[in-house]
């Protein structure tokens, strides 16, 4: 998820909060977030519903908000197929026809395929100035390889140009060092064996990259080693230091380069709080 810096009209927002299916049943359902598989789905339901929030008198913006709002991304996907087969028209569309604002924009956003959502959202962010840091790290550190594999294949298809590339010629420095190698996906992952003399090299190295032409012992720490990893790395470097790595970050570095490395650590510390916190701020 990707929430941008635009401002949605407090009423939109109660308006949506009011229809997502928040879990009530904490034993039953635990802790799946707040969109999630629809139990009672019936896709000839919705598609109907839809249907007649859309050609009645008036667009029912109350039911096209219920229904995409309670439904998961891919019961979203199996309503769009459905309605495309029963009216011979592409539901994304028909919605556009209907719906205008941030309302629409929404709706947009529900019911893209993520991996086209996602390519939407990182070539928005490299060709707008001063969210690459932002929405571009958010991507590229967050979703799993594949995922992130299917959003720069789709990358290249709908705007024929490779996500490197507009990475090399739309950013600069040690930010464009760590979104493309963000980007290459080499993350290394967890085999759950503990490697002690690498966390205390990484301290070190870290320690001592404060000079010129060092940055690139950041990036590759932070963007090659696995979260478990780099837990252990944060929390040693701050008993042998004194202070947290991301004050480190703030004293070394400055712009758009400390904005990103503080976002990636956020997500390596906690990603799911790194959302609550990006949702919070949007809603502020």
């Amino acid at each position: 998820m990707s929430v941008s810096s635009g401002r949605t009209a407090p009423s939109l927002i109660q308006e949506i909060l009011s229809h997502l299916g928040l879990a009530n049943k904490t034993a039953a359902w635990g802790t799946l977030g707040t969109l999630r598989t629809f139990l009672s789905f019936t896709v000839e339901k919705d598609v109907q519903r839809l249907l007649r929030a859309i050609t009645g008198q008036g667009v029912d913006h109350n039911a096209i908000v219920a229904v995409l709002t309670n439904r998961s991304r891919e019961q979203r996907q199996l309503i769009s197929r459905a309605f495309q087969e029963r009216t011979q028209q592409d539901l994304l569309k028909s919605l556009q026809a209907a719906l205008s604002g941030n309302l629409e924009k929404i709706v947009v956003g529900l019911l893209q395929p993520m991996a086209q959502f996602d390519a939407q959202e990182l070539r928005r962010a490299l060709k707008a100035s001063g969210s690459a840091e932002d929405v571009a790290m958010e991507i590229l550190a967050t979703r799993a390889p594949p995922r992130l594999q299917e959003c720069l294949t789709v990358y290249k298809h709908d705007f024929q140009v490779e996500a490197e590339e507009d990475i090399k010629s739309e950013t600069s420095g040690t930010l464009q060092d760590l979104l493309l190698a963000l980007a290459k996906g080499g993350r290394e992952s967890y085999s759950g064996i503990i490697d002690y003399n690498l966390a205390e090299e990484d301290v070190q190295a870290l320690q001592q990259a404060e000079g010129p032409s060092t940055e690139g012992t950041w990036v590759l720490i932070f963007t090659q080693r696995n979260p478990e990893h780099l837990i252990r790395v944060f929390a040693q470097y701050q008993r042998y230091t004194g202070q947290e790595l991301e004050e480190a970050v703030r004293n070394r570095f400055h712009g758009n380069t400390q904005v990103a490395l503080l976002s990636l650590a956020s997500v390596i510390r906690n990603t799911p709080l790194y959302f609550a916190d990006k949702l919070h701020q949007a809603l502020q």
